[in-house]
């Protein structure tokens, strides 16, 4: 996922791609805990997608404002 491709969606796609990332995550590191995950640099991946995500929006909510 890169930023460019990101920046053409809309903001309600932004948020709904934000809540998979997180909930995705959130079961990748339960599985982390358990020793169960088998691929550990997805986990980077999806924190990397989700800080692109946030920092779109973010970008966009400073060109709102000024």
């Amino acid at each position: 996922m890169k930023a460019e491709d990101i920046r053409d969606w809309d903001d309600t796609e932004i948020q709904a791609r934000l809540k998979e990332l997180k909930e995705e995550q959130f079961k990748l590191r339960f599985q982390g805990s358990m020793m169960e995950l088998e691929n550990p640099s997805i986990v980077k991946t999806i924190r990397r997608d989700i800080a692109r995500l946030n920092t779109v929006l973010r970008e966009r909510e400073l060109a709102q404002n000024g």
